[in-house]
C-alpha cells in the first residue's frame, strides 16, 4: 500500500467562485465612478457586456429605479449564481464566505434580493433568502457599510 497521506473533510465544503474576467472588473469600477446621473447606465452596459458578472447584476439591482427592478436585477444576480456555484463544484450545500472577493458579487445579490423582497411584501422569499445566507456563511451580518 503506498504511503499517500489521508485526507479527512473537516465538515462542509468550501466554494470560491473564479474572479470575473479582469476587464469586467475594471469596467464595473469604472461604471459605479460614474456620476450618479450616469451610473445606472454605465453598470447597464458592464452588465450587457458581460451578463454572467454577478457583481455587475448587484450593483445594477442596487442602482434600480424602484424595489421591483431591483428584484428583477438580484433575481438574476441570484439564478445566475447558482449557475456558477454548481460549476464551480458546489452541490447544493457547504459555505460560500464573503472573505473571498470572487464571492461578493453572488453574496450581494442574495442580500439584495432579501431586501428588495422585504420591500414588496414577499415575507416567505425574505426569510429564505436570510436563512440561505446564513448557511452559506456563519458569520454573515449583512453586506459591510
Amino acid at each position: 500500500m503506498p504511503d499517500a497521506p489521508v485526507h479527512l473533510s473537516a465538515g462542509l465544503p468550501e466554494t470560491t467562485l473564479p474572479p470575473p474576467p479582469p476587464e469586467a472588473a475594471s469596467r464595473l469600477q469604472a461604471a459605479v465612478a460614474e456620476p450618479p446621473e450616469r451610473r445606472r447606465d454605465a453598470v447597464s452596459g458592464v452588465v450587457a457586456t458581460f451578463p454572467r458578472y454577478l457583481d455587475a447584476w448587484a450593483r445594477l439591482g442596487e442602482l434600480a429605479r424602484d424595489d421591483v427592478e431591483a428584484y428583477a436585477c438580484f433575481r438574476v444576480g441570484y439564478h445566475r449564481g447558482l449557475d456558477a456555484l454548481r460549476q464551480a463544484g458546489w452541490r447544493g450545500s457547504g459555505y460560500v464566505r464573503w472573505e473571498h472577493e470572487p464571492n461578493r458579487g453572488f453574496l450581494r445579490a442574495v442580500e439584495g434580493l432579501r431586501q428588495a423582497a422585504a420591500a414588496i411584501g414577499e415575507v416567505e422569499e425574505e426569510e429564505r433568502c436570510r436563512q440561505f445566507l446564513r448557511q452559506l456563511d456563519p458569520d454573515w451580518r449583512g453586506l459591510p457599510s
